[in-house]
């Protein structure tokens, strides 16, 4: 799958984009999701400050998803929107 929706305000980066195009079932799952649910795992992704930070919330992401997991859970929510 080479075209993904993005987010409502967060462009899609290219290593998120990568991973869940990695996953048939991450990638029908992010398909379906609303925008602004798609904007606030992007979001998630991208607040992370250290480069590994960012690569452990990719893994979690990917990981939440393949469970069915439509938001990030915890988290307050992207202050963009």
């Amino acid at each position: 799958m080479s075209k993904l929706a993005g987010g409502t305000v967060h462009k899609m980066p290219t290593d998120l984009r990568k991973a869940i195009a990695s996953s048939p079932k991450v990638a029908a799952l992010w398909e379906d999701i609303t925008p602004l649910a798609r904007n606030e795992w992007i979001c998630w992704v991208i607040s992370g400050k250290k480069a590994e930070t960012r690569n452990i919330r990719i893994e979690k992401a990917l990981s939440k998803m393949k469970g069915g997991m439509r938001r990030p859970c915890c988290w307050a929510g992207c202050m963009h929107r």
